[in-house]
C-alpha cells in the first residue's frame, strides 16, 4: 500500500511538472479562428466576426491595439504570428498550475474602413474549462473596447 502511493504521488508531480514545462507548439497552436471549428469539448469558445463587435478603424491600427492589451494581461505571452499578418496567437498560463491556454486572433478588414475580430480561445489539458475561455474573449474584448476609447 505504501509503495502504491508513493507511486501516485510521484506520477501526480511528474504531471504537475510536465504540464508546467510542456513546450508551446506553435504549428499546432497557431489556429486560424476564422476557419477553425469547435471540438466538441467545453474548454474552448470561438468568437466568429459576424458575433464580434466593429471597430472604427483599420484591422492593423485594431492589431496594434489588441496587441498591447493581450500583452498586458498576466502571464501572457505571443506564441505566433504578426501584426502585420493580422493574425496572432498567445498563450496564457494559469497562475498556480501553469496549465496554457491558447488564444488565436484574426483581425479583419470591412469594406467600410472599419475592422472586427475573430477569437478561438482554448484550453490544451483537461475538459471543462468552467467557462474561462469564454469570459477571457469576452474581458479581452471589453478591455479593447476601454483602450480604445481611452485614446
Amino acid at each position: 500500500m505504501k509503495y502504491l502511493l508513493l507511486v501516485l504521488v510521484a506520477f501526480g508531480l511528474g504531471f504537475v511538472l510536465w504540464v508546467r514545462f510542456a513546450r508551446d507548439d506553435a504549428a499546432r497552436w497557431h489556429v486560424d479562428p476564422v476557419a477553425a471549428v469547435l471540438s466538441g469539448k467545453p474548454n474552448q469558445y470561438l468568437l466568429k466576426p459576424e458575433n464580434a463587435p466593429v471597430f472604427d478603424m483599420d484591422a492593423r491600427t485594431l492589431a496594434v491595439a489588441f496587441d498591447a492589451m493581450a500583452q498586458a494581461q498576466p502571464d501572457v505571452q505571443l506564441l505566433a504570428g504578426s501584426i502585420d499578418g493580422l493574425w496572432l496567437t498567445y498563450v496564457q498560463r494559469s497562475a498556480l498550475m501553469r496549465y496554457p491556454d491558447y488564444i488565436s486572433v484574426r483581425f479583419i478588414d470591412k469594406p467600410d474602413g472599419t475592422a472586427t475580430v475573430a477569437m478561438f480561445s482554448r484550453s490544451r489539458f483537461g475538459h471543462s474549462d468552467l467557462g474561462v475561455n469564454q469570459k477571457r474573449v469576452d474581458t479581452w474584448i471589453k478591455a479593447l473596447g476601454q483602450k480604445i476609447v481611452a485614446r
